[in-house]
């Protein structure tokens, strides 16, 4: 979830085989065909509900509305501590639960990345994530902020328990433990892409250092182990699944990571996407160049360990401000350069973060992530634009020997008109259409509002619901 940091801290199933990269030099996510990915979705959430009541809030219409958006991928938060709420002991229900909203997801078409969500470490504070038996504080004060959350985790007790949790022998094992639970029953559940092994790490702040500082160290020393033992859990019961690994939150203020090498063969790098003056409530400042950092910091340590990344969520709480719309289309913009895909925060109906409201119609601004895109590509991607003013969609690409090219169409937005030009053949209905080409030939993929559509190229072209 977005943050405000504390005052003082700063001011503001697929395989892995690489594609040839864009400009950014960092590799796509691709299929076990070796076909480029791009997945666009939302994050999918209850945290209202826990216990018997854990993921109530979340219904099939979640992914219906989801899939009829075009959208194709969610972020589910799970947490710790309603999968094992005494030690040892692993709530079948809540596995129910989860299964269950995986379920509605393969139905229709949603890849799910599994998030092991933490907000303020857990329960121990207020909030969810790490259950209150692994918290450890050595009686150092908890001053909880209900103004400003996110300035609880520079509170000792908070910053103390993240230590205990990524140096005590006995809690790492539960960690490891708890993934291997969750790998174990999900991993061969057709809607599972991957694992997020924690949300927005932080960490303890020593004497002396600057957040920035003390986040390199923190990422470097304590986060790079901690995936690599994670990364070794999970591969005992789950060899196929992207691991999602994080950055601690100082990256949205243009600080590169100080991860390390993480020793896995589907790893994907997954920060997130916020500016803190916007989180506290300012219009978006194109002059200020904060998009722009935030992607010279963030495309570093990607493109030196060669790893897809994937923005795990982003979105401003006040997207009606006057420039949000501005901030939109920077934003996507710069989403598109170097990242694999993105989940939104958060996909529910109400105020707030809501992409939608009571009714079902998105809040201001939100509805411009919804666009055509090619959630998979056979063969070399030369260029994939979408042109928001006339809503003309176009891909071109050479098309590779194995696999068919895949286009989501919103349907939520009306009829859809698909050319495919350069020995291919355009398949499909609804938001789903298949294009298949000759290897080796050049295609152009278009595809139209049907509004737009003139009855000049209606021979060519394709009419979809």
């Amino acid at each position: 979830m977005s943050f405000v940091l504390a005052a003082g801290a700063l001011a503001p199933a697929a395989d892995a085989h690489p594609v040839p990269s864009d400009r950014s030099g960092i590799p796509r996510l691709t299929d076990d065909a070796g076909r480029t990915l791009t997945l666009r979705g939302w994050n999918v959430e209850d945290k209202a509900n826990r216990g018997d009541r854990a993921l109530t809030a979340i219904t099939e219409k979640h992914f219906r509305d989801l899939r009829a958006n075009g959208f194709d991928f969610a972020r589910l938060l799970i947490f710790w501590d309603d999968l094992e709420p005494r030690r040892g002991h692993y709530s079948t229900a809540y596995l129910r639960r989860i299964e269950r909203v995986l379920d509605w997801a393969r139905k229709y078409g949603i890849q799910v990345l599994l998030d092991a969500h933490q907000d303020v470490f857990g329960p121990a504070f207020g909030h969810r994530g790490i259950p209150a038996w692994a918290t450890r504080t050595d009686g150092l004060p908890f001053t909880p902020h209900p103004d400003d959350w996110f300035s609880e985790y520079f509170e000792p007790a908070v910053q103390r328990a993240f230590t205990h949790l990524y140096e005590d022998p006995d809690l790492r094992r539960a960690q490891e433990r708890m993934w291997q639970v969750v790998a174990e029953r999900f991993g061969r559940h057709p809607a599972v892409l991957g694992y997020d092994l924690i949300n927005e790490p932080m960490g303890e702040i020593a004497e002396g250092e600057d957040l920035p500082t003390a986040a390199r160290r923190i990422e470097a020393r304590q986060l790079t182990p901690m995936y690599n033992r994670l990364a070794r859990a999970i591969r005992s019961v789950d060899r196929a699944n992207w691991l999602f690994v994080e950055p601690t939150p100082a990256v949205g203020e243009g600080v590169p990571t100080g991860l390390g090498t993480i020793a896995d063969h589907r790893t994907v790098y997954a920060p997130h996407f916020y500016d803190t003056a916007m989180e506290a409530g300012a219009d978006y400042d194109p002059s200020a160049g904060w998009i722009e950092s935030y992607e010279a910091a963030v495309t570093a340590y990607p493109a030196r360990h060669r790893l897809p990344v994937v923005v795990g969520e982003w979105g401003p709480l006040n997207n009606a401000l006057p420039m949000m719309g501005r901030f939109y289309r920077d934003a996507m913009a710069s989403l598109n350069r170097y990242t694999s895909g993105w989940a939104g925060y958060v996909w529910c109906y109400g105020g707030g973060y809501c992409a939608l409201d009571e009714n079902g119609a998105f809040a201001v601004n939100k509805e411009r992530t919804v666009t055509p895109y090619a959630p998979a590509v056979a063969g070399t991607v030369h260029s994939d634009t979408y042109d928001a003013t006339t809503g003309v969609y176009r891909l071109t690409y050479t098309a590779g020997r194995r696999g068919v090219t895949e286009i989501s169409l919103p349907t939520a937005a009306g009829r859809w008109c698909v050319s495919a030009h350069g020995s291919a053949e355009v398949r499909g209905s609804g938001g789903a259409i298949t294009v298949r080409a000759r290897a080796g030939a050049r295609v152009t993929v278009t595809a139209t509002p049907a509004r737009r559509h003139g009855r000049a190229d209606a021979t060519r072209s394709r009419c979809q619901l």
